[in-house]
């Protein structure tokens, strides 16, 4: 069985705050760490059947780029969902909240 690793690195500040984030995988096609300002990872626990949350974010992502993540984790969600799930129905009303969400952080016009 064929192991990749998905690696964060996460420097933090004296207040244990987020200053900067890095990732790396062995699959990506990318050499070496790339930076990035905000991290959403979700987790399905197998044994407690619940998920496990680890939100990131730097001091200097901007709202505006937040809105914009979130407009774009809203999307890539329904995605995932509609291929997880083959539920075209409730992957299409995934999507309708998102638009309207960009629509009302000016994402879209």
């Amino acid at each position: 069985m064929k192991k990749s690793e998905i690696k964060f690195i996460v420097s933090l500040d004296d207040n244990n705050l987020p200053v900067q984030l890095h990732w790396k995988a062995d699959d990506s096609g990318m050499e070496g760490e790339k930076e990035c300002k905000a991290v959403m990872l979700a987790l399905f626990d197998k044994k407690d059947q619940t998920t496990m949350r680890i939100d990131l974010w730097t001091n200097e992502m901007l709202v505006e780029e937040m809105q914009q993540f979130f407009f774009e984790m809203y999307m890539s969600m329904a995605d995932t969902y509609m291929n997880a799930t083959n539920n075209k129905e409730h992957a299409e009303k995934m999507k309708s909240f998102a638009r309207e969400f960009g629509k009302e952080v000016n994402l879209i016009k």
